[in-house]
């Protein structure tokens, strides 16, 4: 076998097992994911021994500048599973929105995941891995008052994800579905519940790079309608325990009722114990 096949495995069994740095990140609300989205992995690192019921945590923070809309947005969670089944994460997040009348909104995120399949399980290497998910969330954004919103609300979700090998490169297939009541993420607020579905897509070139993609549609709720959000990214596995990444991200522009807060760069660094 050659050094770039050997490479190109490796990368594959890190991303699907997280035994080391790389997918699942902790998404910006704490949960195992990519930046917006959860995906069906769980967060957290198993050692060796059979009998561990309870993985190592892992640790995330993110930066977000949207200069057009003059908002810095940062996030800092932890995440760890249980029994190979559970994952339990809390997100923090602050945000500066000073333009929207809101100088310092803070967010506290609470998350559990239960992977319903692991992918191949049965002997069936085509099988995806399967997860249902959760998200508390709370904001003190003083604009939520303001609009007649809820400070408290919660995302529901169900999340497939699959690494595919027999490509070229390994690539990291994700779908899922969502119910939510969050306007802009739950950073300004709560209102009635929505539908929407998210995707990721990611390619792995050599074993200490992933490229991608990840979009998730705008939740319709009240009056107001979120934007649709996508962005472009690059991790750099950097050891076995830190990731780097850095982004694009559009969440678009306010435009009538559809609520966007622009464009910007997003950089963040991961560590998985």
């Amino acid at each position: 076998m050659n050094k770039t096949s050997s490479s190109l495995l490796l990368s594959s069994a890190l991303l699907a097992s997280s035994a080391v740095a790389g997918v699942p990140l902790n998404g910006l609300q704490g949960e195992g994911g990519i930046a917006f989205n959860p995906v069906a992995f769980l967060a957290g690192t198993y050692g060796d021994g059979t009998n561990q019921v309870v993985s190592a945590p892992q640790v995330g923070t993110w930066y977000t500048r949207l200069d057009s809309a003059d908002i810095d947005w940062a996030a800092l969670s932890a995440s760890f599973s249980v029994a190979k089944r559970l994952e339990l994460s809390y997100g923090y997040g602050w945000t500066d929105a000073n333009k929207y009348g809101d100088d310092s909104i803070s967010t506290h995120n609470l998350g559990a995941k239960f992977a319903l399949l692991h992918g191949g399980e049965f002997d069936l290497p085509w099988l995806p891995a399967v997860a249902v998910g959760a998200i508390y969330k709370h904001t003190d954004a003083a604009t939520a008052d303001a609009l007649g919103l809820d400070k408290s609300g919660a995302d529901f979700y169900a999340v497939a994800t699959k690494l595919v090998t027999s490509t070229p490169v390994p690539v990291l297939l994700s779908a899922g579905v969502q119910s939510s009541d969050e306007v802009v993420n739950g950073v300004v607020g709560h209102g009635d519940y929505g539908f929407g579905w998210f995707g990721n897509v990611n390619v792995i070139p050599v074993s200490w790079l992933t490229l991608g993609a990840e979009y998730k549609s705008g939740i319709d709720t009240d009056d107001v309608h979120n934007h649709d959000y996508y962005d472009l990214h690059a991790a750099w596995f950097v050891n076995p325990a830190l990731t780097l990444v850095a982004a694009y991200v559009d969440t678009g522009s306010k435009s009538g009722s559809r609520l966007g807060v622009g464009d910007g760069f997003v950089l963040s660094a991961q560590y998985q114990f």
